[in-house]
């Protein structure tokens, strides 16, 4: 394919609702603008865009995958994104890098809570949009309540381009609105023109009405003349109907059937004739450091500005490597080209340059502002970086991915498995950004955290059929912590005597309870030389070695004070070793009578939900023993506020889920550690001593 100028570039997101038909509309419009001879069909896996494995078992995107057309001298490049909940946040980098979005709607279904989501992102990048209602030929298919719903989801001029002729089985054509024409379709989805139906003809001319006046809307010398005149000429409306999408001012809608390829030619000549160009943005801001810090600077998207590309996506391919996929900002690009990733500041040499469909790569040897590309095999270039000329740097700011709502504790099946995972699960987070595996420094467990069990299932799936590398998963263990809530003075005495030297250390302490959150205090009260200066420390070191293992069911022991106020030492048997085993003794007496308990986590949760269940949702929290602390309202969403024991939350996205149809959303964090109540504490002591990990001291350590 020949390098296209960025006047002839398309950039689309087709994001939506999951099984609104998305995969299948992309695939529909390579077939009928004749980039594909075989049309492929998601029911027989044989699409462009749903490839691996996992997507078409399961008939889901689970990432962004690409493909593109040549249509009227225009390249449309199209980024199929997933619609189920756990994968929506994929939408966000292709978002980012769209010039438009091709929003799909479900016409027996309306709007549904994917749809709400992804068109939210959309606003967050000032994306202009296109809606697709697909699916007019189903049953109970209704274009008419689709258009409703939208049009009262979304505060934005919403307008039917196109029309349907006949719906459900008889849906065979459409009216174009704008043109004033009618088409019907063969099987081929190739148009025909036919006479506008009489039938329906005053929803064409209402439709045709509600059009001039948003044109006239858009513009105020244009508005003056409707007025005057009470419309608009033919010469006015057609140049301000792109000015007009691209400023979001109005959202065009078509009305389409992806499976019997009805209004798929209409849309694709209206996506050349209105959908913006990458040009039609003023321009990109970064920075020049990667802290992006100092003063923003621009990039206009023309050729003749300094080479720049934004990096959004990377697959670990097994048979090529990584691939990284990118949108060409500013400049142009040929092979071979050595430019700076200025995210890590270091050189990358691109090598040759590939268009990107599915899993196919097809060599170019340049490419444009504002079109896709990939490379493969960088050596340091991941999903978020900025590469640039080297002499005049510049990173863009990574798109943010929503906070991970769900974690499990990830462990290799086998020894092999084991020496494997690390590297397998490098890869997979490499593509998949959403993802966070981290080890907790205090349980010891290695987290996986997601969006969603789905999320997280499929990536156990892909290290399985493409690592080759089994894993099991179960919910994380809650780091529990200990402390003690009385004061009281013990004594810790090492005596061993074995023959020749023998050990001996003796000290007097204090225990003291102190405030959440202060950690531990040491206290050095002896005067004289009761205990030599050069032994106490290793009395402080027993004591917190002791103190890792706890007193009750082996999690840490904190916010506590040790005063050391006397003791006692021999010249020939007192060592470092005799007095850290004193200190440890002084702790295991100090257990006896300090009364310790179990501190459990607090975290603070904010939970966005739909208005209506918000009394549904904080009775919920209450009975996770959460204290509700506060409401507000964030756009459409009530935002309640609480703060919840961790060990409640681990299973909250479910329940979330159900209580809102997935539209919901909730973010925490750490707030501190509280008591454990009595009850509650005696399951985890009654744990801790089933696993082993509370066990037996020896006294002759």
């Amino acid at each position: 394919m020949k390098a296209f100028s960025t006047e002839n570039i398309r950039n689309l997101a087709v994001i939506g609702h999951g099984d609104a038909g998305k995969t299948q509309l992309v695939s529909s419009l390579l077939y009928v603008a004749g980039t594909t001879p075989r049309w492929g069909k998601v029911d027989e896996g044989s699409t462009v865009t749903d490839y691996d494995e996992d997507s078409i078992e399961r008939k889901v995107s689970l990432n962004n995958n690409f493909a593109h057309l040549e249509y009227k001298d225009t390249k449309i490049n199209l980024i199929d994104t997933p619609g189920y909940a756990a994968f929506v946040s994929h939408a966000r980098p292709a978002l980012r890098v769209a010039d438009c979005a091709l929003v799909v709607v479900d016409a027996v279904h309306g709007i549904e809570v994917q749809t709400e989501k992804t068109w939210q992102y959309a606003n967050e990048f000032l994306l202009p949009r296109f809606m697709v209602i697909n699916k007019i030929d189903k049953e109970h298919a209704d274009f008419g309540h689709a258009l409703e719903t939208a049009t009262s989801s979304f505060a934005r001029s919403i307008v039917p381009f196109s029309l349907p002729i006949g719906q459900e089985g008889n849906f065979k054509g459409v009216v174009d609105v704008v043109h004033q024409k009618a088409y019907s379709y063969d099987e081929a989805g190739k148009a025909k023109e036919i006479p506008i139906p009489e039938e329906g003809r005053d929803v064409f001319d209402r439709t045709r009405e509600r059009l001039i006046e948003i044109v006239a809307e858009s513009d105020d010398a244009l508005m003056e003349k409707y007025f005057a005149e009470g419309t608009l000429p033919e010469e006015d409306i057609y140049p301000n109907l792109a000015k007009a999408i691209a400023s979001s001012k109005l959202c065009p809608v078509y009305a389409v059937s992806s499976s019997t390829l009805v209004g798929l030619q209409l849309l694709l000549d209206h996506l050349v004739e209105f959908a913006p160009n990458p040009a039609t943005h003023e321009a990109e801001y970064g920075f020049a450091n990667a802290d992006l810090s100092g003063d923003r600077i621009s990039r206009k998207y023309s050729n003749d500005e300094p080479f720049s590309a934004y990096v959004f996506r990377t697959i670990a391919d097994p048979f090529a490597g990584r691939i990284n996929v990118m949108k060409i900002v500013s400049g142009k690009i040929a092979s071979d080209a050595t430019v700076q990733n200025s995210s890590r500041d270091s050189a990358e040499r691109l090598g040759a340059l590939h268009l990107i469909a599915g899993k196919t790569l097809e060599k170019v040897d340049s490419a444009q502002t504002g079109d896709i590309i990939a490379v493969v095999k960088l050596k340091d270039t991941q999903t978020g970086d900025t590469l640039s000329d080297k002499a005049k740097p510049i990173v863009y700011p990574k798109v943010e991915y929503p906070e991970a709502a769900i974690a499990f504790a990830i462990e290799p099946k086998s020894r092999a498995d084991e020496e494997k995972i690390s590297v397998a699960l490098h890869k997979v987070l490499e593509e998949d950004p959403s993802l966070t595996f981290e080890r907790d420094p205090q349980t010891k467990e290695f987290i996986l955290s997601g969006s969603g069990q789905l999320h997280i299932e499929t990536v156990v799936d892909k290290l399985n059929n493409r690592f080759h590398v089994e894993v099991t998963l179960h919910p994380p263990k809650v780091p529990y912590k200990e402390t003690i809530t009385q004061s009281c003075e013990v004594q810790g005495r090492h005596k061993k005597q074995s023959g020749g030297r023998g050990q001996f250390g003796d000290c007097k302490v204090i225990f003291e309870p102190l405030d959440r959150g202060a950690g531990f205090e040491w206290v050095d009260k002896i005067f004289g030389g009761a205990v030599p200066q050069n032994f106490r420390p290793a009395i402080e070191k027993g004591i917190l070695e002791a103190a890792a293992g706890g007193a009750v069911a082996g999690y840490p022991l904190v916010d506590f004070k040790v005063t050391l106020i006397d003791g006692s030492y021999h010249t020939v048997d007192s060592d470092e070793h005799s007095f850290k085993a004193a200190g440890r003794k002084a702790f295991r007496a100090a257990m006896e009578r300090a009364r310790p308990t179990l501190l459990e986590p607090i975290m603070d949760v904010e939970v966005f939900t739909p208005q209506e269940v918000s009394g549904d949702i904080m009775g919920d929290l209450n009975s996770r023993r959460g204290r509700v602390g506060g409401m507000d309202m964030r756009g459409k969403q009530q935002v309640i506020k609480a703060k919840v024991p961790l060990s409640e939350m681990l299973d909250y996205q479910s329940k979330l889920n159900s209580v809102t149809q997935a539209r919901g959303s909730y973010h925490m964090q750490f707030s501190h550690y509280d008591p454990l109540p009595h009850n509650l504490a005696q399951k985890v002591i009654d744990e801790a001593v089933a696993e082993g990990r509370v066990r037996a001291h020896d006294d002759d350590e």
